[in-house]
């Protein structure tokens, strides 16, 4: 793949072989970025997994950041008075589910009362694909709806490994404090630590890799796998 000048120049500025500490690479990240606007710092995981192997889960990050998530939520009644009160930006029941076939999905996150996902559930092939279906696994399906909606905007996050058992989270932005960055970031690698299944033999990170939007990825050395 060919890259433009800037992003030559900031391979230039680092081993690319060398694993840093979780702090350094934290520090080069933010040395090499050369975007214009604030980039999103990422942190991606290699974990030693198979097929079989669901690793998935929801957490608040220590530090949040960006812009505050647009929730919907699926509800009736007292449970969409509820969802009102508490902040949510959408609440409907069959009105929102007709606007959602119909092509709108103006919202970031969807919550549901377990009683509304039979036919919540009829937008699976329109909200799976973009990972907004809600799912008791993500805490998404839930009675509780303020609270799910107090968790979403004081920053809670989902994770999840794909097939090659790569897993990434967003943990802070270029303009943060390097130790809120890398406060976050520890932060996920225990969440994923925390998922580890138990017949895995050997390191269950495989490898940690950090990167800006635009620049290129720094290793993190395998002392911090487990911090």
């Amino acid at each position: 793949m060919k890259h433009g000048k800037k992003y030559n120049e900031a391979l230039k500025k680092y081993d690319r072989q060398k694993e840093y500490s979780l702090s350094e690479a934290v520090a080069l990240v933010k040395e090499i970025s050369y975007a214009k606007f604030d980039e999103t710092v990422e942190v991606a995981l290699k974990l030693n997994i198979k097929s079989k192997h669901a690793v998935r889960d929801t957490f608040v990050l220590p530090n949040s950041f960006g812009a505050e998530k647009k929730i919907l939520v699926f509800a009736k009644g007292e449970k969409a008075e509820e969802a009102k009160k508490a902040g949510a930006a959408y609440v409907g029941d069959a009105d929102l589910i007709e606007k959602i076939k119909g092509g709108w999905l103006d919202f970031d996150v969807a919550v549901s009362t377990p009683d509304m996902m039979r036919d919540v559930g009829k937008l699976g092939p329109i909200l799976g694909r973009r990972g907004l279906m809600p799912n008791p696994k993500t805490q998404t399906v839930t009675f509780d709806i303020k609270g799910a909606i107090a968790e979403l905007k004081k920053g809670r996050v989902e994770f999840r490994a794909d097939k090659t058992g790569v897993v990434h989270l967003p943990v802070g932005k270029i303009s943060m404090d390097n130790d809120k960055i890398e406060e976050n970031a520890k932060a996920f690698l225990q969440e994923v630590n925390r998922k580890r299944p138990g017949d895995v033999k050997g390191d269950f990170v495989k490898s940690i890799a950090l990167s800006s939007t635009m620049s290129p990825c720094v290793r993190v050395s395998a002392r911090d796998k487990m911090n």
